[in-house]
């Protein structure tokens, strides 16, 4: 089920991709008039490109409409619904390269009107370069490819207007290069499809995510007291966001401890990576004769601590519980006794850092300190009388 932030963040992005739609149709209808009554061969071809801007900007938002969906059939979400958009807008793109170097190429050799064409070239440049940069930002903030590639998409369509506006200029002063401009917008309009297609395919064919967030998030879970260490993650992108299945060891002779450890870390992921949209962790557990147990005690060698979270002292044991013997042992101190707020949380993660699994407490429904522990996996017992 999709997160309310990614509903949001897809609302917001749907709404961009409408501006756009009737941005480009207004870019459109402006060069293709201007095109026309200047005769002027390079603008016609890029009025040509942004009409299939306008095409490109209905995939996207069709896009992310449809990712914004919830079906039983697609278990896993409809957020590649966005890649098929990416993957539309590149197609239509390199359409429209072949369009405007054709007309370059075998087009009827007119001198455009450049007291015409001139200012709408201006115009146009000026409107795509701006909305593409504010589109690319946005799409960025809202992990949204669709948008992205819609902003891409504009900056291609500003250089291709930039190229024209260079030939116009060109033509004003005696030379007639309209034709050779047009050929010119042409590569540039098809390198970037290209470079759309790419990037829609690896998605469409599960690249895998980022290895820098990848080490990330085996990072954190590792950092979990109950792993021992990750042993496999596999990830998968879905529409410019990531699926990630990982296979974790854990030392606990409960099964309810391990699926317990393994619903808390589905839910932890999401919230700390956004991109993540799906966590699936699989336990390998095992019992493990050595635990490490922590009790609270009045001062080192000292006496058991009646007060868990203001205890000043913590004794840290390695214990074999299969002979009930203590290995090793060693005394902390609670660097948080005198805190006002938040005592509770804060020494409840810290005594996490220590990777424990047991903690003996004065009352195991005490305080957030306790909670905490518990929803990590750790075994919470009463100390002894």
């Amino acid at each position: 089920m999709a997160s309310e932030k990614t509903k949001q963040d897809l609302s917001a992005a749907r709404r961009r991709a409408a501006v756009s739609i009737g941005l480009n149709l207004t870019l459109a209808v402006g060069k293709g008039v201007a095109g026309f009554a200047s005769s002027s061969t390079a603008l016609i071809g890029d009025a040509i490109h942004s009409a299939t801007d306008v095409l490109a900007s209905i995939a996207a938002f069709v896009g992310l409409w449809v990712a914004g969906r919830e079906h039983p059939s697609f278990s896993y979400g409809l957020y590649k619904a966005e890649t098929v958009a990416t993957l539309v807008t590149s197609i239509a793109v390199i359409v429209a390269a072949y369009e405007i170097g054709r007309q370059a190429f075998f087009g009827a050799n007119r001198l455009p009107d450049v007291a015409i064409a001139l200012p709408v070239t201006a115009i146009s440049l000026v409107v795509s370069l701006l909305f593409g940069r504010y589109q690319l930002r946005e799409g960025k903030r809202l992990n949204s490819p669709a948008l992205e590639a819609d902003a891409r998409d504009y900056l291609a369509d500003a250089l291709s207007t930039g190229i024209v506006l260079l030939g116009l200029f060109g033509t004003r002063f005696g030379f007639p290069v309209d034709k050779w401009a047009a050929a010119v917008v042409s590569l540039f309009v098809f390198r970037a499809g290209a470079a759309l297609l790419i990037k829609a395919l690896k998605d469409l064919l599960d690249a895998s995510m980022d290895r820098e967030t990848e080490r990330k998030i085996i990072h954190m879970v590792e950092q979990h007291p109950r792993i021992t260490r990750v042993k496999q993650c596999l990830s998968r992108t879905a529409g410019g966001r990531f699926i990630v299945d990982m296979d974790v060891v854990m030392h606990t002779p409960s099964h309810r401890i391990a699926d317990h450890v393994a619903d808390r870390l589905e839910i932890l992921i999401p919230q700390k990576f956004p991109l993540v949209v799906m966590a699936r962790i699989r336990p390998h557990y095992s019992a493990d004769t050595i635990i490490q147990r922590i009790i609270p005690v009045d001062r080192p060698d000292g006496e058991l601590s009646r007060h868990f979270v203001k205890s000043p002292w913590f004794l840290i044991e390695t214990v074999d519980t299969q002979n009930a013997s203590v290995i090793k042992k060693h005394y902390v101190e609670n660097p948080f006794v005198d805190v006002k707020k938040k005592k509770g949380l804060l020494l409840g993660k810290w005594l996490l850092s220590f990777k424990p699994d047991e903690v003996q407490v004065p009352d195991v429904h005490a305080g957030t300190a306790v909670t905490l522990l518990r929803e990590s996996g750790v075994e919470v017992r009463t100390l002894p009388e």
